[in-house]
């Protein structure tokens, strides 16, 4: 051996301490700490999602620090007894995704299932790029506007059979308003809906700091009113459109719901229908006037500020707050399925709650929250147990909202 035992024992240790670092940050994500804010949540993400992988890698790891005689020193024993605590904090991460079930089970607790059964065959869940899958075929690029010299552009995920009257849902991507594309989410929710019957858009709109709010909301409304202009070409029933999107995604998503048919946010267009008859956030911002204190660390008020408003707070607050769906409640709202992580460090959970509570109160629809217990940010880019579980519960709640009398449904 090139090193003694004594040196693969202490490296063991350092092994294992780095592995169970990223265990605990996924119970524990830092949010107070400028400097580690971000390397945090990308550790924990991962790790909260992929924590058999995490089991996977560590296994190898001292499996080969074993073979090159770690044990032989006491650093080694310390290193396996940590690396096994780190192994049972996985296995518990993992179980959290599963029972997401549970969980999702309790939000939507009396609402019929329309389907007799409701599971995500896993050759039914489209990665980013492709082209097709089972049942599922993928048209991309097509322009739904062109406004400050972009063609905008969005992609449909439908059903391989043809049809007529079919739901259609508008998937909004994040990516704190400055960066994301159509390309790279909802991904696994849009190949499953459309596996089921549903017509799914993705679409693009004006990135900031280039675009100003309502930029972004007025692009998405007309992305709306184009696809309720084509829907004899796509088979889709006008009169049911749901939307969906994560965070940035989720708060435009929310906004959209709220907003329907406000002049304001269609300019050119104040005639077309925006209504829309479900709406699904995931993990969404709701508050842009830090109505629950400032929850945040200050680069994202700067951000919010400096890139996306262009306006301060303390100076125009009423821009900010009509920006802010908690500030647009009414008891006109369409049905909500509010889902969010109990983890979630750039998105504070408490909004979430403090926005389903509120709307809850007001609206005359249904409205659902389901709190994910260990869920990070963006947790559904990966096609973990747990997002497996969502794509179910949204289709539920879409399918059954679709099935219920206008009344229930808040039409």
């Amino acid at each position: 051996m090139f090193l003694g035992a004594s040196a693969v024992s202490w490296a063991f240790l350092a092994v294992s301490l780095i592995g169970a670092l990223f265990t605990a940050n996924a119970f524990v994500p830092v949010r107070r700490i400028p400097a580690l804010f971000m390397p945090s949540f990308f550790g924990s993400w991962l790790t909260a999602e992929l924590a058999l992988h995490h089991v996977l890698w560590q296994a190898i790891a001292t499996f080969v620090f074993i073979d090159f005689g770690a044990l032989a020193g006491f650093p080694g024993w310390a290193g396996l007894i940590i690396t096994l605590g780190s192994w049972i904090g996985l296995v518990a991460l993992f179980s959290d995704g599963r029972r997401a079930r549970t969980t999702f089970a309790s939000a939507l607790s009396g609402v019929d299932t329309v389907r007799e059964t409701l599971r995500v065959p896993r050759k039914q869940v489209l990665l980013p790029f492709s082209k097709k899958r089972h049942g599922v075929t993928v048209t991309r690029d097509l322009v739904f506007r062109r406004v400050a010299g972009v063609e905008l552009r969005l992609d449909v995920v439908a059903p391989a059979e043809p049809g007529e009257r079919r739901p259609a849902i508008l998937q909004i991507h994040g990516g704190s308003w400055v960066m994301g594309d159509k390309r790279e989410q909802g991904w696994p929710l849009l190949s499953h809906l459309a596996a089921n019957g549903w017509v799914c858009f993705n679409a693009n709109y004006r990135l900031s700091p280039g675009a100003t709010f309502p930029d972004h909301l007025v692009d998405l409304k007309a992305a709306l009113a184009w696809i309720r202009e084509h829907a004899d070409d796509w088979g889709i029933d006008p009169d049911f459109i749901a939307v969906t999107g994560g965070s940035a995604g989720g708060h435009l998503a929310a906004l959209m719901a709220l907003s329907a048919n406000d002049p304001e946010y269609q300019p050119g267009f104040e005639d077309a229908d925006t209504t829309l008859q479900a709406c699904v956030p995931i993990y969404g911002v709701y508050d842009f006037t830090s109505r629950l204190g400032e929850n945040r660390l200050p680069f994202w008020y700067r951000r919010l500020e400096q890139q996306i408003m262009k306006a301060f707070r303390d100076e125009e607050p009423e821009k900010f707050r009509r920006a802010s769906p908690i500030e647009r409640i009414h008891p006109g709202a369409p049905p909500f399925f509010v889902i969010h992580g109990d983890r979630d460090t750039l998105a504070p959970v408490e909004e979430a709650r403090y926005f389903a509570d509120e709307l809850g109160k007001v609206s005359g629809a249904p409205v659902h929250y389901a709190e994910l217990s260990g869920a990070q940010h963006a947790f559904d880019l990966f096609c973990s147990p747990r997002t497996a579980h969502m794509l179910v519960a949204v289709l539920k709640f879409l399918d059954a909202t679709r099935a219920a009398p206008p009344s229930a449904a808040g039409r």
